[in-house]
C-alpha cells in the first residue's frame, strides 16, 4: 500500500514511564522506589533491609527476574509499579546467563569484549519485557542502580570525573538510551576552605553535608542523568515530588529538599 501524506495523524505517547535511579549506597533510592503505590520488587540484592514492601524471592538467576516478569505479564493484579532492585547486582547475573549459554565458567572466556556484546542481547530483552508491561498491563517501572565514578574523556576537551550507573559501558549505554528518566540521588553538599591558602601547606577543602537530599534529573558534567517530561532540574528525594513533577511538567516547582 502507497503511503501518502493522509495517513499522517497527530500521536502521543502516555504509557508509563521507564525510571532508572542511581546514587550511592544508603542515599534513599529503595525508599523512594517502596512508596510508589501499588509497587511490586524484583530483587537481585536484599537491598529492602527494614521496609516493609511486596516482593518476589531474591532472583538468583536472570532467568529467575524473567520469570518474576513473566507473571506480571500473564497474571491478573493491581500492581502499577515494578522495582527492579537493582540494576547492578543483576549484571553480573546476566553474564552467568551469557556464560552458560555458551557452556563457558565466565564471560571472560568467550574472548576480549565479546561477552559483553552478547549480553546487549539479555539486557534487550529486560527492556523489552517491561516496555510490554507498560504497553499492555500500565505498569511503570523503576530501575535502582549504584553509582559509579568514571574518567570522562570528550573529545573536545580535557577529562573529568563524573558519576553515572555502575554499569559495563556498554550495558550503561543502552539503559541511558532507553530510560525515559534517569535520576542521579545525591545529598546537598558544600565545600568551606580550612587553612591559609597562602601558607606552605595551603588550604585544604572540607565538604559540608546539610542534611538534604536530591534526586537530579537534568545532566551535568559532574553526573548522568535525563528526563523526556519537561522536569525541573532537580527535585526533593521523594516519592510525591517525582511523580506530581513527571504528570504536571509545566506547574512543577522546587520544593525544599528532602532531610536525612
Amino acid at each position: 500500500m502507497a503511503i501518502s501524506l493522509a495517513s499522517l495523524k497527530k500521536v502521543s505517547n502516555d504509557r508509563p514511564p521507564i525510571i532508572c535511579i542511581h546514587g550511592g549506597p544508603g542515599i534513599g533510592k529503595t525508599t523512594f522506589a517502596a512508596n510508589s503505590p501499588d509497587c511490586v520488587f524484583i530483587r537481585t540484592e536484599d537491598g529492602l533491609g527494614n521496609i516493609e514492601a511486596t516482593a518476589f524471592p531474591v532472583s538468583n538467576s536472570f532467568e529467575e527476574v524473567m520469570e518474576a516478569i513473566g507473571a506480571l505479564a500473564s497474571e491478573e493484579h493491581f500492581f502499577k509499579w515494578l522495582v527492579l532492585d537493582s540494576l547492578s547486582a543483576l549484571e553480573p547475573l546476566i553474564w552467568d546467563a551469557v556464560a552458560r549459554a555458551e557452556d563457558k565458567k565466565s564471560i571472560e572466556d568467550l574472548g576480549y569484549g565479546k561477552g559483553y556484546i552478547m549480553a546487549l542481547d539479555r539486557w534487550r530483552e529486560l527492556l523489552d519485557a517491561l516496555s510490554y508491561l507498560a504497553a499492555t498491563k500500565g505498569i511503570g517501572s523503576i530501575l535502582i542502580a549504584h553509582s559509579d565514578i568514571v574518567r570522562f574523556e570528550p573529545p573536545e576537551m580535557a577529562a573529568y570525573d563524573r558519576v553515572q550507573i555502575k554499569l559495563h559501558k556498554r550495558a550503561f549505554q543502552l539503559i541511558y538510551e532507553r530510560a525515559d528518566v534517569i535520576g542521579y540521588a545525591a545529598p546537598e553538599v558544600f565545600l568551606r576552605q580550612d587553612g591559609d591558602p597562602k601558607s606552605i601547606k595551603g588550604a585544604r577543602n572540607i565538604a559540608t553535608g546539610t542534611g538534604n537530599r536530591w534526586l537530579n534529573l537534568v545532566e551535568k558534567p559532574s553526573f548522568i542523568a535525563k528526563n523526556r517530561y519537561q522536569m525541573p532540574e532537580r527535585l526533593p528525594l521523594e516519592w510525591n515530588a517525582f511523580i506530581s513533577a513527571l504528570l504536571n511538567p509545566q506547574s512543577a516547582e522546587q520544593p525544599q529538599a528532602v532531610n536525612q
